[in-house]
């Protein structure tokens, strides 16, 4: 456990030191009558993940959290066990957003993960995997005009255009 916070902490400050810089492409400062640059909110996102990996480093020097202080295992055969569940049903999901669009693939992991690995009710899963396609809908395509990938299901979107655009 105590490598794995101290290995972990480094790669997040690594990757919070590489989206400052890439951030730096786009003005991070305040544009006078426009507002924040286009780069100001991953930058300073960044930069607050990166003061919270120094700072956990120094805790991991100072032994002053109970990881940094665990002699135990980082992963036990369980735990490795639903991790690799996990993963390989996000990447199915990941796989399948490109032959059957987001808004398919996205409630057949929710169903997944909810009912086989959470032990939710069907009345939980259902609601959420009906709710969560519909609100992301609603919300990047129509509001935010972000065409999400729909994949062989594209065209039964053309209706919900022509209401909405």
């Amino acid at each position: 456990m105590r490598v794995a916070e101290l290995v972990m902490a480094i790669a997040m400050a690594v990757f919070s030191l590489l989206l400052m810089w890439k951030s730096t492409e786009l003005p991070i400062g305040w544009i006078p009558g426009e507002g924040p640059g286009g780069g100001a909110f991953p930058f300073w996102l960044s930069a607050a993940m990166l003061l919270c990996c120094i700072a956990i480093i120094v805790r991991w020097v100072l032994r002053a959290s109970p990881p940094s202080r665990s002699t135990e295992a980082y992963m036990d055969p369980q735990a490795l066990k639903l991790f690799a569940l996990v993963a390989g049903s996000l990447t199915v999901m990941v796989g399948l957003i490109h032959i059957i669009g987001v808004y398919i693939s996205l409630p057949l992991f929710m169903i997944f993960y909810m009912r086989v690995l959470g032990g939710h009710s069907w009345k939980t899963v259902g609601g959420i995997a009906t709710a969560t396609p519909v609100v992301s809908f609603f919300f990047f395509e129509i509001a935010l005009k972000i065409e999400l990938p729909k994949g062989m299901t594209e065209p039964l979107f053309y209706p919900l255009y022509d209401i909405f655009m």
